[in-house]
């Protein structure tokens, strides 16, 4: 069974890791955001795996410009945690995840696919 973050999840997050609650414009935003990895029609998921619905997390929290600062950073504390809580370790060097988010950001990589692809090239699954 998949863990999703909710909102306290992602603020309490942001919160520890800028050393202060983020400022957030809009929490319409930022809900819609956490929802997209769960999103499924007539019973089937819009993104049936665990990397497409980290990267739809990031891809959402990233662009959706939730915050009024830090959503590039937001992006990717979304995704380290949602991986973590799902038993998945991310491991990624600084250059290549900086690169994935600011071209998630730029729109230069903005489908589900492809981030998912680059982000399961650096995870480690946890052994069942």
């Amino acid at each position: 069974m998949v863990v999703y973050l909710d909102e306290d999840d992602l603020v309490a997050a942001a919160t520890a890791f800028l050393g202060h609650p983020p400022a957030v414009r809009d929490f319409g935003l930022l809900s819609s955001a956490l929802a997209r990895p769960a999103a499924s029609m007539y019973g089937v998921e819009a993104y049936p795996a665990l990397d497409e619905k980290a990267a739809a997390l990031l891809l959402s929290v990233t662009k959706n410009h939730a915050l009024i600062d830090g959503n590039k950073r937001l992006g990717w504390v979304a995704v380290r945690l949602f991986y973590a809580l799902n038993g998945v370790r991310l491991v990624m060097p600084q250059d290549t995840a900086y690169a994935l988010v600011v071209g998630v950001a730029a729109g230069e990589i903005d489908d589900v696919e492809t981030v998912a692809r680059r982000l399961a090239e650096h995870v480690v699954r946890r052994e069942s």
